[in-house]
């Protein structure tokens, strides 16, 4: 365990998530290494070994973050409203990951490496976080749609979410790829596939 305060322990942490989220917008996760989240801290790079063992763990915590934060947005949206059509929920959450593009192309990454090469303390903190937004889409349903089953709507959306990032984005690599296999697509914003998944779900009531 890293020396110091409760309070210098939390801000190196964030500050290595942070770094490493930095160099995840314009490099892939084989290409961001230890070494080069530590060249954008403040500290040795030796040092993050006392707040993360792998790589794999510094993007769990990344993406423990991500599931935070939208949470903590739903949860308190299930105690501002009294009542919400479809129409207004789906547009709610199709929004609310329109600003975790960062949570949905972690989400489009392998899970199982990622998971197999942190420690367990570390993949249960982020099983925490990811069970809560589970309850937090739950106690919405539940409030809202206490005629839908809240559990069916689970099961099916939130799997959904790990492919919303490769319909949404595209390298232009891949983009070329596609025009030369004579594909007929038309990409789409993650908003438009993420309502039109809720709408369905919810029957379009």
């Amino acid at each position: 365990m890293p020396k110091g305060s409760p309070e210098l322990t939390a801000s190196r942490r964030e500050e290595i998530i942070n770094a490493c989220e930095k160099l995840y917008e314009t490099m892939s996760f084989k290409e961001i290494t230890i070494k080069e989240i530590g060249a954008v801290t403040s500290f040795t790079r030796t040092s993050i070994y006392n707040y993360f063992q792998t790589k794999e763990e510094i993007f769990l915590a990344l993406m423990q973050r991500e599931y935070e934060l939208w949470a903590q947005e739903l949860s308190a949206l299930s105690e501002e409203k009294d009542s919400m059509t479809a129409g207004e929920f789906a547009d709610t959450l199709a929004k609310s990951l329109e600003k975790r593009q960062q949570l949905l192309k972690l989400l489009a990454m392998n899970h199982y490496d990622m998971e197999e090469n942190s420690r367990a303390e570390r993949l249960t903190d982020f099983k925490v976080a990811y069970g809560a937004s589970l309850d937090a889409v739950r106690v919405c349903l539940k409030k809202f749609f206490p005629n839908t089953d809240a559990e069916s709507f689970i099961f099916v959306f939130f799997p959904f979410l790990f492919g919303v990032y490769p319909y949404t984005f595209a390298t232009e690599k891949q983009l070329t790829a596609m025009r030369e296999a004579k594909m007929d697509f038309k990409m789409h914003s993650i908003y438009e596939i993420i309502y039109s998944c809720v709408m369905q779900l919810l029957g379009g009531k």
